[in-house]
């Protein structure tokens, strides 16, 4: 195989909250590397997820949801969003049938003047009622300069083969950025830490899951068993209440629900302890975000 007949570029998923941009990028790379939740604003970090093959090698980054900043923290994210337009060979633009162009009219703008390929992805076809995938493509066909429109279904993989394959006639000839045998860029602590986020999205309601973060103190992996010392991070002490429940049954939960999650991850046996801290107000304070990794 010489250089110049491999392909490989950067392939980056941008959208609104909630539109399926994690679901998407899970059913491509076929392993389960950005968190789901149903609520908006999970997935906080660029994250990287490979596809290898003998000829070629797809970079996806999914990117936050796009929001109107509302705090350091939203800025922060929304940054992610920016940088990843400069370093993108293709821009996934996912959308639902349900979706509109409002308070992304900025960041739309942006995507249609940075020069890069834009594939535009329509997902829940599996929900649409009678015209309504011919009214939306046409919605968004005019506000955004797309190569192509991909109408799919992320939970049921209806039509993803196509996006890779709109995806490939576009990536430019170049040798491989990482490992063929990697399948992200992120350390095995980022996953601990995403899992149990993602099981806080699930077990707590309004502002809470929010309010809070997930460091990964300790991560100690031994032969047959992997010791991870979890430490979750509110702002306030009403949430510290509220996040472990009365008689710590809430936070027995999330344990018992993260360790069976992560043992399916790592294929391993985890002892997994948990606890509760509160930083007040972290989402407002930037030393703070500093600390949590949001360094933009």
């Amino acid at each position: 195989m010489t250089e110049n007949t491999h392909k490989a570029g950067f392939v980056n998923i941008i959208g609104k909250p909630n539109v399926g941009k994690s679901t998407l990028m899970n059913v491509l790379i076929g392993e389960r590397l950005s968190i789901i939740s149903s609520k908006a604003q999970t997935t906080r970090h660029r994250i990287m997820g490979l596809i290898n093959d003998e000829n070629y090698q797809i970079v996806f980054s999914d990117t936050p949801g796009m929001l109107k900043p509302k705090y350091e923290l939203h800025k922060s994210m929304m940054s992610f969003v920016h940088m990843s337009l400069e370093d993108a060979d293709v821009i996934l633009f996912v959308t639902d049938l349900y979706e509109s162009d409002e308070e992304i009219e900025d960041v739309i703008e942006k995507i249609n003047h940075s020069g890069v390929p834009i594939l535009l992805v329509i997902n829940k076809i599996d929900l649409s009622k009678e015209g309504q995938l011919e009214a939306v493509t046409a919605y968004w066909t005019q506000r955004i300069k797309a190569e192509a429109v991909i109408p799919i279904s992320a939970t049921e993989s209806f039509n993803t083969e196509r996006i890779l394959q709109e995806i490939l006639d576009r990536l430019p000839f170049h040798e491989a950025f990482y490992d063929k045998d990697e399948l992200t860029d992120k350390p095995e602590r980022f996953f601990a830490s995403e899992i149990i986020r993602e099981k806080i999205f699930i077990n707590y309601k309004k502002e809470i899951p929010y309010s809070t973060e997930v460091s990964i103190e300790d991560f100690f992996e031994e032969e047959n068993i992997i010791r991870i010392r979890a430490v979750i991070y509110v702002e306030r002490d009403s949430q510290k209440g509220i996040i472990i429940g009365e008689g710590g049954k809430a936070l027995k939960r999330v344990g018992t629900q993260a360790r069976h999650e992560m043992e399916k991850f790592f294929d391993k046996k985890i002892f997994l302890e948990t606890f509760v801290k509160v930083e007040d107000d972290w989402r407002k304070d930037k030393n703070k975000l500093r600390k949590f990794g949001y360094d933009q």
